[in-house]
């Protein structure tokens, strides 16, 4: 156990002068924030290419009011409403 307090104490000899170079009220990120930072980088690329390719499959176009049949909503409920219930009615 000696051992190591002194190992330690050696290492701490040697990084304290390095120590006092570093700013103590200056944090950085790090390689770990460098990788979640472009890690979301790519995430965001790849959402905004996905949304562009199905963006560019809409149309846009509205119908004219002469292609519009107010009776499509009708055809669709009367074609329900002629089917038979399943005890035969």
């Amino acid at each position: 156990m000696h051992d190591m307090s002194a190992s330690v104490s050696v290492a701490m000899a040697h990084l304290v002068p390095l120590a006092q170079e570093v700013d103590e009220n200056k944090v950085t990120p790090g390689v770990l924030g460098f990788v979640v930072f472009a890690a979301m980088a790519v995430a965001v690329w790849g959402l905004m290419k996905s949304m562009s390719r199905h963006m560019n499959r809409v149309d846009f176009k509205e119908p004219e009011k002469s292609e519009v049949r107010p009776a499509a909503s009708a055809d669709a409920t009367s074609g329900s409403a002629g089917r038979s219930t399943p005890d035969g009615d």
